[in-house]
């Protein structure tokens, strides 16, 4: 299997952007991602994934917190920002701090606050699953999308969608 067209064809699923950030020995990290997903609401749960190669995966294992800040559409230079693996990322950014000491940004689309709940095994990544304590977001604030390796944009229906998750799913 060629990975690159792996890539390709995986880059047809568009995703939200976020940043996933945590705070371990009073060290602030964070990193961009895409690899966020809705778990379960009941408990309510959430998860996201880091590659097993990124130098600062063991303070991912050892953070008591996490914040998932949804990016909004305004927001790509952060994104881009958070995206390096190396550098001075915080240096005038704008946050609080929420549970487990997690920055969590301002002008996001939404915030989820997060204790951790369980790490398993997945790959070349490792999936964090976090179980939500807290949580924000701002239906003004149209979130910033990425497909096919580049950023794209909303463009909202005049037709609501069904409510979702289906009855049919259950």
């Amino acid at each position: 299997m060629d990975p690159r067209q792996l890539r390709q064809a995986l880059g047809q699923f568009p995703t939200g952007v976020c940043i996933v950030t945590a705070s371990v020995d009073e060290e602030a990290v964070g990193m961009t991602i895409s690899s966020f997903n809705t778990l379960s609401l009941d408990p309510p749960l959430v998860l996201f994934s880091i590659d097993r190669r990124a130098k600062s995966l063991p303070l991912w294992e050892k953070a008591g917190g996490y914040a998932i800040n949804v990016l909004s559409e305004k927001q790509r230079d952060l994104s881009n920002r958070f995206a390096r693996s190396l550098g001075d990322k915080w240096s005038g950014t704008r946050f609080e701090r929420g549970y487990g000491d997690a920055p969590v940004f301002h002008g996001v689309a939404a915030a989820f606050e997060c204790k951790p709940f369980a790490i398993h095994e997945g790959g070349d990544h490792l999936l964090f699953i976090a179980a939500v304590q807290r949580f924000r977001h701002d239906p003004d604030r149209a979130p910033l999308v990425f497909s096919q390796g580049r950023y794209a944009t909303l463009k909202s229906t005049e037709t609501a969608a069904p409510l979702w998750p289906l009855d049919i799913h259950y």
